[in-house]
């Protein structure tokens, strides 16, 4: 298996179709945002062209009201990876969103169910005091899961202090001990990590990007979504970044400059933390996203790995 990682806007999408013309690929979408439908423009969603020239999954496989959790992208993958091979074909596991990675690569523990109840009363929490104060509250019970989270991820705060008072447990305690369950051998993966020699010449392209989504309609597609009448900013599909802050200009909270700024900001934090964990992988690959030839590097890092992989299993 191939996984094309990398931060937001550093061009994953134009290597996985340089891929697929070298080799008989299947897209794997490891990505949060993706996965909803009526949500395209703002979540650079392959488009039709790119749909037709190579099959892809996990795409449109939610409504924005629903919720899709890190186990059911686990339990999706492996079939998928599993009828992709069946069908003589080779998975390419291709997105940002490195939990999706950690879970399919380390296993997954048992982790409490979501709440509904107990996620509605740290909402109503958050809403009076702030997300920042129940971050705090968070890194009394799990300085580990703290210190990796903004004050403001209220997503994950929620996830985390919810996991901690329904396990008696720090989440951070629980993860330790992913790996032992069914884990798919690391071996198996060929890892090749798109990053930036220059973070601030990928900041000037996420601005772009931005720019470019709200000129191809994405305040458009965040006012059909809050139209709806059933979607608020407390699910996890609205708060994706940059949909957030558009829904809080529809709101009359910010202005529309203000909502691109701080979307923009909240892009530069997500490629980030992505970047952070990224360099924590002992056995990625990096190639310069930054660099002219990025795509020719990355399909001449698989050839070479995919090489090495085949000459070791022929020596066993």
């Amino acid at each position: 298996m191939i996984c094309l990682a990398g931060p937001t806007a550093a061009g994953k999408s134009a290597a996985c179709m340089a891929l697929a013309q070298r080799w008989p690929l299947e897209v794997i979408n490891v990505d949060s945002a993706t996965i909803y439908r009526g949500m395209d423009v703002g979540t650079a969603k392959p488009n039709a062209d790119e749909r037709a020239r190579v099959p892809q999954h996990l795409l449109d496989i939610r409504d924005p009201a629903q919720t899709y959790s890190a186990a059911q992208f686990r339990a999706d993958t492996l079939r998928l990876i599993e009828a992709i091979r069946g069908r003589n074909r080779l998975p390419l596991l291709a997105g940002g969103t490195m939990l999706y990675y950690k879970v399919l690569r380390d296993g997954l523990d048992d982790l409490p169910q979501a709440d509904p109840a107990l996620r509605a009363e740290l909402e109503a929490r958050a809403a009076e005091q702030g997300w920042p104060a129940l971050h705090a509250e968070l890194a009394k019970r799990d300085p580990a899961t703290a210190a990796r989270l903004s004050p403001n991820d209220s997503q994950r705060i929620q996830r985390a202090l919810e996991i901690c008072m329904l396990s008696g447990r720090p989440m951070s305690e629980l993860l330790g001990g992913m790996g032992s369950n069914e884990a798919v051998a690391a071996q198996r993966y060929i890892t090749v990590s798109l990053e930036p020699s220059d973070r601030l010449a990928l900041h000037a392209r996420i601005a772009q990007r931005f720019d470019a989504m709200l000129a191809a309609g994405f305040l458009d597609e965040v006012r059909a979504l809050r139209a709806r009448g059933d979607l608020h900013p407390g699910l996890p599909s609205i708060r994706c970044v940059g949909y957030r802050q558009l829904w809080a200009h529809l709101d009359g909270e910010i202005t529309l400059t203000q909502a691109r700024e701080q979307g923009i900001a909240a892009t530069r934090q997500l490629a980030k933390r992505q970047i952070t964990w990224l360099r924590a992988q002992p056995d990625r690959v990096r190639v310069d996203c930054m660099a002219g030839d990025a795509v020719d590097r990355v399909v001449d890092a698989v050839a070479g790995l995919s090489g090495a992989a085949e000459a070791r299993h022929a020596a066993r």
